[in-house]
């Protein structure tokens, strides 16, 4: 291979030098300390945005502001366009700030920042406007369902932009529900959102609160929500409260069906199992009367109770009526048992402080005649050994 010549050397050498400068000169004019800059901004309808311009250096040129349709609002200090929403927020010799209050879709666009030196120099911003959804509605769940049957709830919501999410929830619980349906509003550029969600109800669902939310960014962290309650059809649950827990002979007694059910029931029906009702019951609705107890009404009692949907409820007690003789014995009993213990408890604390008296006169017991039993006695706790008497 033939070595390159001098001059294809030089050649390149120079080609290299001027694409160096070529690099360089473009480097220098990236920076401008005149050029205008701006940020892009996003609000919400009704909200207030703030549009900034700013320059590194002055050289006493005036900062515009106008807007989509290259309007001048704002010529250094001096407004150009009649629109009290629009208001100077700050005006120096290197920046200048504008507010809109109370936006509106219409107010979306890019707006232009203009320094009038030689030649104009300008940036533009671009302001979004979000378009804010309306509270969720939900319809769908006005009538009543039966027990094990289905209900399709639909929630809608218009005005947002861009389109809103719509979630569901049963108390605390996320649903799963069909993909949301979008549709542009007719003249403007907002969408109405429609949600459907079925839902297989039992009676637990009676009065449950379902929810649908409206999430979008508009609203921030927050969302939007409407409520609606299940109403669900399904028979009686029944039990039977007693007036008294122990119900005497020769007493007025009282049985109550309780049922609950939707709707509740109308319609009750008493029953003894195993028997008929006594000649001094009586049946009152969803009462049982005992005018006068006796052994003869102690049995299991038996009430259904109806409201048209499924089968009957069902309920049942067992009573059986005390004898005011045998429980008067089972007090008296009780009582004799208690003075029994009182008795035991005082002969126990009259035998020991006996006892403590005796401990008193220890060493008495083993003196050899009365007068060193008294001498003990006396001297048992005073140290009488170390006390000595001298007759003279």
């Amino acid at each position: 291979m033939a070595a390159p010549s001098a001059s294809g050397v030089w050649r390149a050498a120079t080609l290299a030098l001027l694409l160096a400068a070529v690099v360089h000169c473009n480097g220098s004019d990236d920076y401008d300390p005149l050029q205008p800059t701006t940020s892009d901004e996003t609000v919400s309808v009704g909200g207030t945005v703030t549009l900034t311009c700013r320059v590194e250096e002055s050289d006493n040129s005036s900062l515009q502001w106008s807007n989509t349709a290259q309007q001048t609002l704002y010529f250094g200090e001096k407004r150009a366009l009649r629109d009290n929403r629009i208001q100077l927020h700050r005006s120096t010799s290197t920046e200048l700030s504008i507010t809109i209050a109370e936006v509106q879709l219409a107010d979306e666009g890019e707006y232009t920042c203009s320094i009038f030196t030689m030649p104009v120099r300008t940036a533009r911003a671009s302001v979004t406007v979000l378009g804010v959804p309306s509270k969720p509605e939900i319809s769908g769940s006005e009538a009543a369902v039966p027990e094990g049957g289905e209900v399709t709830l639909t929630c809608t919501s218009s005005g947002s932009k861009p389109p809103a999410q719509l979630h569901w929830y049963r108390g605390t619980e996320r649903l799963e529900a069909r993909p949301d349906v979008v549709e542009s509003t007719p003249g403007e550029p907002t969408y109405s959102v429609r949600s459907e969600v079925t839902l297989t109800v039992s009676r637990a669902d009676d009065n449950e609160l379902v929810t649908c939310a409206v999430v979008h960014p508009s609203l921030g962290q927050g969302d939007k929500r409407s409520s609606q309650a299940l109403h669900v059809l399904y028979s009686p649950d029944v039990k039977i409260d007693p007036q008294t827990d122990l119900p005497k002979e020769g007493e007025r007694f009282r049985l109550t069906c309780v049922g609950i059910g939707n709707p509740e029931p109308a319609n009750f029906f008493w029953e003894k199992k195993d028997g008929e009702l006594g000649p001094l019951v009586k049946i009152d609705g969803a009462y049982l009367h005992f005018e006068m107890l006796n052994k003869s009404d102690n049995g299991v009692y038996l009430c259904q109770a109806e409201n048209g949907i499924g089968s009957r409820g069902q309920g049942e007690y067992t009573l059986l009526v005390q004898d005011p003789t045998a429980m008067a014995a089972v007090v008296a009993v009780i009582v004799f048992i208690l003075l029994c213990l009182l008795i035991v408890l005082g002969r126990y604390l009259i035998r020991h402080k006996g006892t403590y008296l005796t401990h008193e006169a220890k060493g008495s017991d083993d003196a050899p005649d009365a007068d060193t039993a008294i001498i003990n006695a006396e001297g048992g706790t005073s140290g009488a050994e170390d006390k000595k008497e001298y007759f003279i």
